[in-house]
């Protein structure tokens, strides 16, 4: 029982982790998306030839905590390599965002092409106990500009889970946010992004809240099986 209630607990913390609006600068650099116009060699294509995936989140996606090369994003990218697909991951993420910061940076973002859309947002709102109404609204909005941009553009919701700290009704409406808003505007969903990972202490890091090297291998496993059907 004793280790059971051990696991609980580094899963809530691990969540509550995503709250945090401030890291180093070292780590909110590494996050940031490669910038229009910036090429770079590949052994599958040029950047014209290759498509992008944008993963756009928060800590998570931009993988506090371990090196950019061992993020799950990365690891898609060398996933898509081994088959020789001609697409370029671009890690969007970034360390205590939120979808109200998710959406007033998204232009931003949009300013290179989008084949594949990975949207990786929503958890801190539901730490903070942000209204659900709010945070759906945040993340409409950044659907809405993605399929404006390009609307042969695929999106890809990640699904995330809070604790029960809010109330049971919180809790599971926030659960439930991200299957209405796939199944309302017709795109893909990754059901749990932290699945087999979340409350795990082998697979996070020594603070017991962010996933390691290993712990990510397995989130890029979850992100891989709803992103291969659409290459």
């Amino acid at each position: 029982m004793g280790k059971v209630i051990v696991i609980i607990g580094s899963f809530f913390m691990m969540l509550l982790s995503l709250g945090c609006s401030q890291h180093s600068k070292k780590e909110e650099a590494k996050s940031l998306p490669v910038q229009p116009g910036v090429k770079k060699e590949h052994p599958h294509g040029n950047n014209e030839e290759r498509k992008n995936i944008v993963f756009f989140g928060n800590s998570l996606t931009a993988g506090y905590g371990v090196e950019p090369s061992q993020a799950f994003p990365s690891l898609v990218q060398a996933m898509l390599d081994s088959l020789k697909l001609p697409y370029r991951v671009i890690n969007a993420g970034l360390s205590g965002e939120t979808s109200a910061g998710g959406s007033s940076r998204i232009v931003w973002i949009l300013r290179q092409p989008v084949s594949i859309f990975v949207l990786e947002l929503g958890g801190n709102d539901g730490l903070r106990g942000i209204p659900l109404t709010e945070t759906s609204k945040n993340l409409q909005f950044i659907i809405d500009k993605v399929k404006g941009k390009d609307s042969s553009s695929k999106i890809i919701m990640a699904g995330m889970q809070i604790p029960p700290n809010m109330g049971k009704k919180y809790t599971s409406e926030f659960k439930s946010m991200f299957q209405q808003l796939v199944a309302k505007n017709k795109i893909y969903l990754i059901p749990f992004l932290l699945e087999g990972v979340g409350g795990v202490p082998d697979l996070n890091q020594k603070d017991g809240i962010h996933p390691n090297v290993e712990g990510h291998k397995i989130v890029a496993e979850n992100v891989w099986k709803v992103i291969k059907p659409l290459l």
